[in-house]
């Protein structure tokens, strides 16, 4: 029976809250705006952060979790001048990858690979963008890469020794090119250089929204021929499983720091890239974001929770006879309490419920816009129901004692 009463004594306190709040439609709207702004401030970065990061994730997963990657530069540089720093090491040349493939025994593959950007690639009449990417590799990378060959055939190592003019090309280059015709067999030209069409990549997609079929591969060999070694090849490290990714990067440091005679004691003068590095990069640097958005947010929060307190303050003054009538016949102070509390958290709740609810709006518009997958902060939606059921309560807490302890004769004289 008490359980009863004390829930029917819980829907009257709501009832008489949503009413009092409808009826100071302008003050309560202001007050909502104060937390909805605190919350959004949190909810928009961390849905934007969490979209990007996903996809991120996905990025630097499609190295392999087996693999790892040899390079001059860091994959992530942050700073001014950060690229300078590392400018004075030399290059890596294809000579000293070769070398590693043949000394080291641990790898299952040692891809190699050189690229430029920004190419046009012609057929007759037609030609694409000049935005598509040359990729000179050798047979490790193709295997690397697990292209799934649509058309044709991939290289073969008498393409390699010979440094055959021939190339696999991305689906991106079918579609622009090659519509109404059969590429496999026909002759496209790359920097007035003409190769043979022997193969067709199925579509790959995109990654972090940006494509990454609109690409052509030719043999190492023929790319070196064509353009000389002017700058320093990629190579990209298979272990034959993951247990074993270690003892294999151990190996090949090892040998790769020989080949290229660093000294001991001196630090590598070359950077190793794994999909976990990079994910804790990006962790380290998207952290400082999450840092501001919940500084903003918390001064946001200690402001709106000002103002719930200021406007249950006035709605007590307000309401002095009322709370009069209702000791005088017989109310308890819980009871005048718990109105006011559930009030503030009512009022502190629809804020917030509008603040996430732009925030998720708002961040994935920002993750459209970049073209990484859209998401639903499960995680930062409940915190930020939390949150504002928490500063409903601090900051109705004083107004709801002054109320329920009003003395009820001098309460029913205020006018």
């Amino acid at each position: 029976m008490s359980n009863m009463k004390t829930n029917v004594q819980l829907i009257e306190s709501v009832r008489m809250a949503m009413d009092s709040l409808r009826s100071n439609k302008l003050r309560s709207a202001l007050t909502l705006l104060g937390i909805a702004i605190g919350l959004f401030s949190i909810i928009v970065v961390m849905t934007s952060i969490g979209a990007i990061q996903n996809s991120f994730e996905d990025a630097f997963n499609s190295i392999g979790t087996n693999n790892f990657i040899i390079q001059k530069y860091p994959a992530i540089q942050i700073g001014h001048g950060a690229r300078a720093k590392y400018r004075n090491r030399k290059d890596i040349t294809i000579d000293q990858a070769e070398r590693l493939k043949e000394i080291t025994r641990l790898p299952e593959a040692v891809g190699i690979t050189l690229r430029r950007s920004s190419r046009t690639v012609k057929y007759l009449n037609n030609k694409t963008n000049p935005d598509v990417t040359l990729v000179g590799m050798n047979l490790d990378q193709f295997k690397i890469e697990d292209y799934e060959i649509e058309d044709g055939r991939g290289f073969t190592q008498q393409d390699m020794r010979s440094s055959k003019f021939v190339c696999v090309i991305g689906n991106d280059i079918v579609q622009k090119l090659f519509k109404t015709i059969e590429p496999v067999g026909q002759t496209i030209k790359i920097d007035n250089a003409k190769f043979e069409v022997i193969g067709t990549v199925k579509k790959i997609g995109s990654i972090l929204g940006q494509g990454q079929d609109n690409f052509v591969a030719i043999p190492i060999s023929t790319y070196e021929r064509l353009f000389g070694d002017k700058s320093s090849v990629t190579v990209t490290v298979m272990a034959r499983s993951k247990e074993l990714l270690p003892k294999t990067m151990d190996e090949v440091i090892g040998a790769l720091r020989m080949i290229r005679k660093v000294p001991a004691g001196k630090d590598n003068d070359f950077e190793i890239v794994t999909n976990d590095q990079l994910i804790e990069q990006f962790n380290d640097i998207t952290k400082y974001f999450k840092l501001g958005a919940g500084i903003i947010a918390f001064i946001a929060l200690v402001a709106a929770g000002i103002g719930i307190m200021n406007i249950m303050l006035v709605s007590v003054t307000e309401r002095t006879r009322e709370i009069g009538i209702r000791k005088a016949i017989g109310a308890k102070k819980i009871t005048i309490k718990t109105q006011f509390i559930i009030e503030s958290m009512i009022l502190s709740l629809i804020g917030g419920l509008i603040g996430i609810l732009l925030g998720v709006i708002g961040g994935n518009i920002v993750a459209v816009y970049l073209g990484v997958t859209v998401i639903l902060p499960i995680e930062w939606i409940l915190i930020g129901l939390v949150v504002t059921s928490i500063v409903g309560v601090i900051f109705g807490v004083y107004p709801a004692a002054k109320a329920s302890n009003l003395d009820p004769i001098e309460a029913l004289r205020y006018e």
